[in-house]
């Protein structure tokens, strides 16, 4: 069976993100002063063939944690569709 798996990768919280803060500049540069904080990430979607939708998300898991984010800079969120 063929899973749909969303990987979310995003910056530690306590970490500083540069791109956020620019874009934040931005932001506020265009007069939209609502916005109190920004965070760029990544978003990546993989289609994971597997037997069960828990399978998928430990494949996604492993791939999260082997390459797809950094663990001294980056967290990231799995969801099975």
């Amino acid at each position: 069976m063929t899973f749909s798996v969303q990987v979310k990768v995003m910056p530690l919280k306590e970490l500083l993100d540069p791109q956020g803060k620019a874009v934040m500049g931005g932001l506020q540069n265009l007069g939209i002063r609502s916005v109190s904080d920004v965070r760029i990430g990544k978003s990546i979607s993989l289609q994971i063939e597997a037997a069960t939708a828990e399978e998928a998300k430990s494949i996604a898991e492993e791939a999260g944690r082997k390459l797809l984010a950094n663990p001294v800079m980056e967290y990231f969120e799995i969801a099975v569709n």
